[in-house]
């Protein structure tokens, strides 16, 4: 019988004709097919998936995964380069700074799509295959990792083979695999890591002492440094930042070190590293901890293998896991504390709890999978977790563990009875926790929506009021409803118990209290509207009977405000950008020479960027004073950052302070461009793993001194040349951001906010897509999600099409591919029909004037821009766009260029699937070949060159997925779903746009519900990233 093959599903990068073929072979006998781009050989090991979405340079770099072939989930990889071999950690000498061991430990790397030379990021110095080809570790782009990634998750771990192309063969020999495929590869043995001893090859040879600064050093009572011996199965480099740069020194030992006899009483603590392969192995090992064990002579702990080799010392035996837990998503709750945590994994083995000895507890256990992650001593300070505390990658939640740890030996050697007694942890009992922090006793709930449709508050309130209203219906709370938009969802029959077709504002809301006599309200569903009301009312509330739920008032008031708002971050240890207030011309002019220029100035309290701008001088900050006094009372002056990353963070906290980030965006524009009038890509692209997990937790840190229950929004300008960032601001409160991480992860916000309101631990609420993991995770995308802004600027012949930071767009649509040039050629065409894609566009514009001066029309004048041979760094010094969202941009311009040269008798099957994995569609490629539409589609489908659907699932395929959230793409190699329902088509209107809005998301849902309840399957096609239809569950 012939092998399963899939030939590649990605385009070749540019200049990568010489690319060689790989082909994936797996122990099943299935075969994928893929180009090279790390060193050009043949390997062979365990095939493991990993759903972390940033940070490849410390994945393979991570001795865990010595000998195993790494399928990475997220689709592009490469993106931001890898960071300078060469740079040692200032404190530890010989130790790179930027990864977690001297070598790549991966025997293989399987993506997706691969950035090549596009890299872009300050610290990046080669390109991520380079750095491959000099470690000698093969690399292969152009698979459908999400089905490999489903095959592993229902086979199990399994062996595989890369198999590089024989020297000599030409591409085309054998882009075809038939069933003598083998002979045009070259041959190696399979290989099962896991049968050997990896951990005596990644250990080190003989013991080396690491000594913290002499000003930070913890001393032992005699007066010499607090030492703690590392045992060393795998060490990742970070584990030793952690323990150094807290005062102790680190006596790093090899595996097979019998420190119990040879370290003799020299150590105070015993740390045990992470490491690869089967904790079985390891008998000389735990013999060696079990003597330490029963000795009970200083604190014990030990991470992910050495949390395995704990549990074997004490007694207790490890399995082997059907694909294991590898991401940075992973949530574990304290057993003791309640607290649930997010927690970056690589592990296959898992420690068996049935079989703890009476004397060891279980301390976390994994939300998704109910699999153990932590055990205790119940009268020894010796513990262990099996997630990795020091992340990197990852979320760095956990690790005040190491403090833990460290605080304990302290303890000890103040006291010795301390060393029969457990690990103390931090938090409280769970008992005490759950008590001081009940449910909400509600039975009537106020909710407030956002009123009619305005620039910067249209029909993503709709949704998210929505949402609200049937969670609460859920809970069996009774629902009044205040909004007089008749053009919405929320308002229609079925929803809310009762509406009031009244305004938002607060006499009328104080007269619907006094006559419904509800006990709570909302006043964060409705956008900026509802919450002035609740500022006004902020007084009255407890008078009328009335409590705030979710996130308090003066929370809002404190993110409302922007001095407060200031004072709050700077005593945390934040910053935001330098900024004051004014009430008058005068004063505005005197707080500026305090600031400098240039400046942005926007009016308080005002709704997307009312009255806002940004002035380089006097004149120009007198004419903006004058339009934002003519809307507000008062102006915020702040220091402009314009030409920095924009960057956005959706933030969830419940009552009992688990909190976790549900997407990242990443502007497409600098700052300086209002964020609803900005392409938004998420998840971000040019950020690194220290880039992405230094802003989550700053996101985490300021949504728990705020005190915000449920959801909020938090952006960042970040300094492209450097780290150095400010906060530009909180929105406690769902918002226009809100409804595009819903839709662009299918995690919903809403919905999980209002159960929050009401006192619900985020972790005691499951995930509505797998229906058996914990909604207290963070979603793993594998995909790309490009936003982008609709302007109806032509309709108003005064109107300036200057963008700034005051909101202009009408409506935008979302567009998801597996790259990001499907997705953002997908977006152009979304927003108006008459756009084929990225490509050379006729207008009559000054191409440098549009580059400098952004517009409603700069992303045509790049197209044209490049057409007429502007370099990448020629548009970058003008727009101070990322170069790697340019050199993708680049790279479909010099496509379409290629493209002229042939016509649809002479383009090869290959080239037709790579342009359409590139995005293109059949209106442009019948352009390009003087063609019409319908005749390049036969060639395409008479070729096989056909779509793929696809699920958003929240978790990369590791999970199976119960959604009916889906899209399409020419980058893959098999359907998620099979096709049986024979359903009911019905179209949406698209994106916004004057004249058409949120009165046909009504239209579509009343259709599809009467549909329904006519027993008819329904299929429903939109791109709004702001409809309630969008997200709809079955």
């Amino acid at each position: 019988m012939a092998a399963r093959t899939y030939v590649p599903v990605a385009a070749r990068l540019r200049g990568g004709t010489e690319e060689s073929l790989v082909a994936l072979e797996l122990q099943d006998g299935v075969v994928y097919q893929g180009y090279s781009f790390g060193a050009p050989k043949s390997i062979a090991g365990e095939l493991v998936f990993q759903t972390g979405m940033v940070g490849y340079p410390e994945s393979v770099t991570d001795p865990s995964y010595r000998g195993q072939i790494l399928v990475i989930t997220f689709p592009l990889v490469g993106n931001y380069g890898v960071p300078s071999r060469e740079t040692m950690d200032e404190l530890l000498k010989d130790v790179p700074v930027h990864f977690e061991s001297s070598e790549i430990h991966i025997a293989g790397l399987v993506v997706a799509s691969y950035a090549g030379e596009d890299y872009s990021h300050y610290l990046a110095a080669s390109s991520l295959g380079t750095w491959l080809k000099e470690q000698g570790v093969p690399a292969m782009y152009g698979v459908d990792t999400r089905a490999l990634t489903k095959r592993i998750r229902d086979e199990g771990s399994m062996l595989g083979r890369m198999l590089l192309q024989k020297q000599g063969l030409t591409n085309g020999n054998a882009t075809r695999l038939s069933e003598d495929w083998r002979s045009g590869f070259e041959a190696v043995e399979w290989s099962n890591p896991n049968a050997t001893n990896l951990v005596a090859d990644v250990s080190i040879k003989a013991p080396k002492l690491y000594s913290p600064k002499p000003s930070d050093a913890l001393l032992h009572p005699s007066g010499r440094p607090i030492r703690v011996l590392c045992l060393d199965v795998g060490l990742k480099y970070n584990q030793l930042r952690c323990l150094v740069r807290r005062g102790v020194e680190v006596l790093v030992c090899p595996w097979d070190y019998d420190f119990p006899t040879l370290a003799g009483k020299d150590y105070d603590g015993l740390f045990i590293s992470n490491g690869p392969g089967d904790p079985a192995m390891m008998t000389k090992t735990v013999k060696h901890i079990k003597a330490a064990v029963e000795e009970n002579r200083t604190p014990i702990f030990g991470i992910c293998l050495g949390h395995q080799l704990l549990a074997r010392a004490s007694g207790a035996s490890t399995l082997k896991m059907k694909f294991g837990n590898r991401g940075h998503n992973i949530p574990c709750t304290n057993m003791l504390t309640g607290k649930c945590h997010i927690t970056s994994q690589n592990h296959g083995y898992a420690v068996d709890t049935a079989s703890l000895p009476a004397e060891w507890e279980e301390l976390f256990v994994n939300a998704n999978d109910g699999s153990n992650e932590g055990i205790r001593h119940v009268s020894k300070p010796h513990f262990s977790v099996q997630f990795h505390p020091e992340s990197t990658p990852g979320p760095r939640d956990t690790e005040f563990l190491f403090d833990v740890f460290i605080n304990t030996i302290v303890k000890t050697l103040g006291d010795a009875t301390q060393l029969n007694l457990p690990v103390h942890f931090p938090g409280g009992e769970a008992a005490e926790t759950a008590r001081l922090n009940p449910r909400v006793d509600v039975k009537k709930v106020l909710v407030l929506g956002s009123g009619g449709l305005s620039i910067g508050q249209a029909g993503e309130f709709d949704y998210s009021g929505s949402q609200a209203i049937k969670a609460l219906k859920e809970e069996g709370i009774y629902t009044v409803l205040i909004n007089p938009n008749i053009a919405t969802i929320q308002t229609s029959k079925g929803l809310a118990d009762k509406v009031y077709f009244l305004p938002v504002t607060a006499d009328f809301v104080r007269k619907v209290i006094l006559y419904e006599r509800p006990d709570s309200i909302y006043v964060t569903f409705g956008g900026q509207t509802a919450l002035q009301v609740g500022i006004q009312l902020k007084d009255e509330f407890e008078g009328l009977g009335v409590k705030v739920l979710g996130t308090p008032i003066d929370t809002i008031i404190t993110t409302e405000d922007r001095e407060l708002f200031a004072r709050s971050m700077e005593s945390i240890g934040e910053k935001c950008a330098k900024s004051a207030s004014a009430s008058t011309v005068e004063e505005a002019m005197h707080v500026v020479k305090d600031i400098g220029f240039p400046v942005i100035v926007r009016a308080a309290y005002a709704l997307g960027g009312l009255g806002s701008g940004f002035a380089d001088n006097d004149a120009e900050l007198l004419e903006l004073c004058q339009k934002a006094f003519a809307a507000s009372p008062q102006v915020l002056i702040e220091r402009s950052m314009k030409g920095w990353k924009e960057i956005e963070y959706e933030v969830v906290r419940d009552a009992r302070d688990n909190c976790i980030t549900v997407c990242n965006m990443e502007n497409f524009d600098p700052l300086g461009i209002h964020t609803g009038d900005s392409i938004v890509v998420a998840p971000s692209q040019t950020l690194s793993d220290e880039d992405y997990n230094m802003l989550r937790t700053t996101a985490v840190n300021v949504i728990r001194h705020l005190g915000v229950v449920g959801e909020c929004n938090i952006q960042y300008a970040l300094n492209p040349y450097s780290q150095e960032y400010c906060i530009i601001e909180v929105n406690a409160r769902l918002s226009r951001s809100s409804a595009l991480a819903s839709k662009a992860t299918g995690y919903p916000l809403a919905f999980i906010a209002a159960k929050l309101g009401l006192g619900i631990p985020l972790n005691e609420i499951k995930n509505s897509v797998t229906k058996e993991t914990s909604a207290c995770f963070e979603p793993s995308l594998d995909y790309v999600v490009v936003k982008m802004p609709r302007w109806d600027l032509k309709k108003f012949t005064r109107v300036s099409t200057e963008l700034g930071s005051s909101m202009k767009s009408v409506g935008e649509v979302m567009s998801i591919g597996r790259t990001f040039e499907e997705a953002i050629q997908k977006a152009i065409r979304s927003i108006d029909f008459h756009n084929l894609g990225f490509s050379e566009t006729p207008a009559l514009m000054s191409i440098d004037d549009e580059l400098q001066t952004p517009s409603d029309q700069r992303l045509f004048a790049i197209a044209n821009a490049m057409h007429e041979g502007y370099s990448v760094d020629k548009i970058h010094s003008m727009t101070k766009i990322d170069k790697w969202f340019l050199g993708k941009l680049k790279g479909l311009n010099d496509f379409a260029k290629y493209m002229n040269t042939f016509d649809t008798s002479s383009i090869s099957i290959d080239l037709l699937r790579q342009a359409k994995q590139l995005g293109f569609c059949d209106r442009q490629l019948a352009k390009f070949w003087s063609s019409t539409e319908l005749a390049v589609r036969r060639l395409r489908t008479e070729a096989g060159v056909t779509p793929f659907v696809k699920q958003i699932d929240t978790v990369a395929a590791e999970f199976p997925a119960f959604t009916n959230y889906l899209y399409m793409t020419y980058n893959a190699s098999e359907h998620d779903l099979e096709f049986n329902d024979n359903g009911v088509m019905v179209l949406g209107s698209g994106v916004y746009r004057i004249g058409s809005s949120v009165e046909f998301d009504w239209c579509s849902v009343r259709a599809i519900r009467t549909l329904r309840e006519s027993g008819h399957k329904t299929v429903m096609v939109n791109v709004s990233s702001e409809i309630f239809h969008c997200f709809l569950r079955s």
